[in-house]
């Protein structure tokens, strides 16, 4: 990646947010680094893992149409194999599903790998999740299954050990998100009913839950407590078990999930709860200019709209990002509504706007978060949440599509490392963009066979491994350091 000018990429991640060093001491320099060049970051690169350069899959020679395919550009030093390729047969009898999309990875036993990966399937998909053992949530009045999720096994050597079918009959599984009793939460971007389509026999709109050591597909229970809406990811805060929801809506809020009763294992999210949705005071005003927070009217209620949270700075200034603003929470009472309607409610009781909500991660007890076409440029924001504090800040926005191109799925290394799957319609292609701990950016990895997004980033519990998921293709990749070290910069 070339050095960035102003114009082209404006972002700060202060060390405190990124989690690598939580001192106060960190943040009061990247305050002061502000202040001094004029109430906003300069822009700048880091070599992160150095130049990436096309390389061809370790297993190249099995891929069939794909062997001989140089699919990824990595940095030296690094491999990968490319694995779970849609159409091909699965340990359980069925056919890899299409559209790839969010992923979780937890330990498996024997030292192997497991991951539970969502598919964006609608119910005319070709290739569909269907269960074996008929546990599909939707079978369709035709007979057809839609999306859901397929789990993985995989080894060392990144290689499929295992893999089969864990949730079938739901539409448009997106992005989703781990949780830390080891289940993963499969989120349905769709909000169909049999009266908007008579194939469908029951409601859709919600989260499931898949245990990551199902062994076959499990019988699928919507979360209802969790909210009906067009569900996009989750993050789980470890300390108290409230699970943040994203929705991908341009008008979307962000919301919280408080169980009734304290998750520490699959099944418990079904004993339900209570949905809050964020609000942001906006009696706050810029640190660098004193401008006001942004606010729209709507559903007769006023809220902070983060949509144009930057509308109107200059080239080189973006006034709000890396401060701290304050947030409450305010709760929803129809969160099983028969039409779209969930953050409606929660506008109308002041909730912020945020524009696309998609990937979520929690790192350090934080919850970060993507809102995939906000900003000034509309090329994409992250956020990152405090539950402790009360306090939200904007920590990467993105000004022109030739550095960050609508950033989705988002995952965390151990050592604060952002990692966000691009999914734009530029020219330039689709890569995974690093955003380390001083707000410097680096390319990781790039799709060197189409145009298509990557998604479901995660890494090993090691981190070891990096696993991602290129949709439009439809395989998997497990990217590692040929030293055997874990991917940190």
């Amino acid at each position: 990646m070339s050095q960035m000018s102003r114009r082209q990429f404006v972002s700060l991640v202060s060390i405190a947010a990124a989690g690598t060093a939580l001192s106060p001491l960190g943040l009061l320099h990247s305050r002061r680094a502000m202040a001094d060049s004029g109430c906003f970051p300069t822009s700048f690169t880091v070599e992160g893992f150095g130049a990436i350069a096309p390389k061809l899959p370790v297993n190249s020679f099995e891929l069939g149409t794909l062997a001989n395919t140089e699919l990824l550009k990595l940095p030296q030093g690094f491999s990968y194999t490319a694995i779970s390729i849609k159409g091909t047969p699965m340990s359980d009898g069925s056919l890899v599903p299409e559209k790839h999309d969010g992923m979780g990875c937890f330990q498996g036993r024997e030292g192997n790998y497991i991951l539970v990966r969502n598919h964006e399937c609608s119910i005319g998909s070709n290739l569909k999740c269907v269960a074996p053992n008929g546990d599909n949530y939707d079978n369709f009045a035709a007979g057809l299954a839609g999306g859901g999720t397929t789990t993985v096994i995989v080894d060392r050597n990144g290689r499929v050990v295992k893999d089969y079918v864990s949730l079938g009959g739901t539409i448009r599984n997106c992005a989703g998100g781990e949780t830390p009793w080891g289940s993963w939460i499969s989120c349905e971007e769709n909000m169909t009913t049999p009266s908007s389509d008579d194939r469908a026999t029951v409601k859709h709109g919600y989260n499931f839950e898949v245990p990551s050591m199902a062994g076959e597909a499990v019988e699928p229970v919507p979360l209802k407590d969790m909210g009906r809406m067009n569900h996009e990811a989750i993050a789980v805060d470890p300390q108290t078990g409230y699970v943040y929801e994203t929705e991908d809506r341009g008008d979307s809020a962000f919301y919280r999930f408080v169980p009734h009763v304290r998750p520490n294992g699959f099944g418990d999210l079904q004993q339900g709860g209570d949905l809050y949705a964020m609000v942001i005071d906006s009696e706050q005003f810029s640190d660098c200019n004193a401008d006001p927070l942004p606010v729209s009217e709507v559903q007769g209620g006023l809220q902070v709209d983060t949509r144009g949270l930057s509308r109107g700075a200059s080239d080189s200034m973006l006034p709000f990002l890396g401060q701290e603003l304050k947030v409450r929470w305010v709760k929803l009472d129809d969160v099983d509504p028969q039409e779209d309607t969930l953050r409606h409610e929660a506008q109308a009781k002041g909730a912020a706007m945020f524009y696309r909500g998609e990937g979520a991660w929690t790192h350090h007890n934080e919850i970060y978060f993507v809102a995939s076409n906000a900003g000034d440029a509309g090329e994409g924001q992250v956020w990152c949440y405090n539950p402790r504090s009360e306090i939200i800040k904007l920590v990467v926005e993105s000004t022109e599509e030739s550095l960050l191109d609508g950033p989705d799925n988002i995952t965390v290394a151990r050592d604060g490392t952002l990692y966000l799957c691009e999914d734009g319609s530029s020219a330039y292609g689709q890569f995974i963009v690093g955003v380390d701990a001083s707000g410097g950016l680096f390319q990781f990895a790039h799709n060197n066979y189409d145009n298509g997004e990557f998604c479901g980033a995660c890494f090993s519990p090691d981190g070891k491994f990096m696993f991602v998921n290129s949709q439009a293709v439809g395989v998997t990749y497990a990217i590692w350091r040929d030293d055997g070290r874990s991917i940190y910069l």
